[in-house]
């Protein structure tokens, strides 16, 4: 199971980012990275971010072939049960659909981060008509899906950054979405929960 883990983080990685993008900037020219390199709350959150990312590859490396380290990740062993670990798989899978789903209806306005060179279309439709943030929902799930399969300290700590930073991200995206759109926003707000 710890080969498939890794396996299936890369496929993750590999199609929520590296394609999804691919795609984007093939039919638009646009990249849609748009995290800023100056030190503002934007920039600092895509550090974070990275951040996240790296380190959730160091402890998913290390479970997979270096498994006599995984003890210093201070395990909860008490959480160690089959029937979460399959949760957990079950959780990896739904993300892995939900946000390729909302990137697909997304189509040319999907964005890594606020793109303030290249207005894009406010989205509504789909999954969007029950989640003004099902992308960011579904990174959540595969965080607490890792936690279940893996449960340890580092595991909790990107659960718990990934929140930190992702609710970051909705006010900050928020903000800048009021700016472009005005009152159809606003009216989005009021129908659509963050959340669900």
């Amino acid at each position: 199971m710890p080969l498939y883990l890794f396996l299936f983080l890369i496929v993750y990685f590999f199609f929520v980012f590296f394609l999804r993008s691919f795609l984007v900037w093939k039919r638009t020219g646009v990249n849609p990275w748009t995290f800023s390199k100056v030190d503002d709350a934007h920039g600092y959150n895509g550090k974070v971010f990275t951040f996240i990312s790296i380190i959730e590859f160091v402890i998913v490396f290390i479970y997979t072939f270096k498994s006599e380290w995984y003890q210093y990740f201070l395990p909860f062993w008490y959480l160690e049960h089959s029937y979460l670990q399959y949760t957990g798989w079950g959780l990896l899978l739904s993300s892995l659909v939900l946000v390729w789903i909302a990137q697909s209806q997304m189509a040319n306005s999907w964005r890594i981060g606020i793109d303030e060179k290249n207005k894009t279309e406010l989205v509504t439709n789909g999954l969007f008509s029950v989640s003004r943030n099902p992308i960011f929902l579904g990174i959540v799930i595969v965080n607490f899906g890792l936690f279940l399969i893996i449960p340890n300290a580092f595991t909790l700590l990107i659960l718990s950054l990934s929140m930190v930073s992702i609710n970051t991200q909705i006010r900050l995206e928020e903000t800048f979405l009021k700016t472009i759109h005005g009152s159809s926003y606003d009216q989005y707000l009021n129908n659509v929960r963050r959340w669900i």
